[in-house]
């Protein structure tokens, strides 16, 4: 398995995607936007459409209609209680806009779909110094972001009085969140990257109480999960994708049975 080159830039690639995901993701259980990681995750697949429609690459479709989206969000419903309503409308307008945008123009439905599920040994240098290279910008904004972040998400009204417009801090949460789904896509899918964000950002929040421990926590099992699909499908000739969204229900699935376990002790 290690002998073939496309191997190792399967595991890189999974590596940097299991690291954005796992960071991104512990902030959308702490901020309770679960249904946002997913809804940002589909949204795109209106831009990645409409894109086709006008002869111009699906990604550049799907980053421009996520950003927007995740902005739109963040916009509508700058508090937690509000983000519900705001993703609802959002997420349902632009899978409606997909759909039409398919009924118009079905010649790259085939292109478009494989967003939902990524080709992981598919990745070459291209994609991999790309995907490098938006990984770093993603995670040094969170990081410079982090401090207000956690401000506005445990103590919204507190964070209100002090000056932080809690408006600007779920529009650029979002949108980070938008553009980090974006680059994984590339690797994993549309619907293998919202599973890579939750499970093991789940796991984590269910165990560990501290923020960095938690996020350590998180981008590791997301690592191990990611990794080992990839072990897993090389082995048995099934999808990478099964794996990993098995692998990740499996460990949420056992990490939930010892907790319930470990409460009637």
């Amino acid at each position: 398995m290690l002998t073939l080159e496309f191997m190792y830039h399967a595991f890189a690639a999974a590596g940097i995607v299991a690291i954005l995901t796992g960071f991104i993701g512990y902030f959308l259980l702490l901020r309770r936007e679960a249904f946002a990681g997913h809804a940002l995750s589909h949204i795109g697949f209106a831009g990645a459409t409409g894109a086709s429609l006008l002869g111009m690459s699906p990604f550049s479709g799907l980053l421009i209609f996520s950003l927007f989206a995740g902005g739109l969000i963040g916009f509508i419903g700058p508090r937690l209680k509000d983000h519900d309503v705001a993703i609802g409308l959002v997420l349902s307008a632009s899978m409606g806009l997909g759909l039409l945008f398919l009924h118009f123009y079905t010649h790259y439905a085939i292109q478009v779909t494989s967003l939902l599920f990524g080709n992981i040994f598919s990745v070459d240098l291209v994609i991999l110094y790309d995907l490098i290279g938006l990984a770093l910008f993603c995670l040094i904004i969170m990081l410079f972001f982090m401090r207000p972040l956690l401000f506005a998400s445990l103590q919204p009204d507190l964070a209100e009085t002090r000056g932080i417009s809690l408006r600007w801090v779920s529009i650029i949460f979002l949108m980070l969140v938008a553009c980090i789904t974006v680059a994984c896509v590339q690797v994993t899918g549309i619907l293998l990257t919202f599973s890579l964000m939750i499970g093991p950002a789940a796991v984590a929040r269910q165990w560990i109480k501290t923020v960095w421990n938690g996020i350590f926590a998180s981008v590791f099992l997301a690592i191990l999960e990611a990794w080992g699909g990839i072990i897993a499908s090389w082995y048995t000739d099934l999808p990478v994708s099964f794996w990993i969204s098995f692998l990740s229900f499996e460990i949420y699935l056992i990490s939930l049975i010892l907790s319930k376990f470990k409460k009637k002790m």
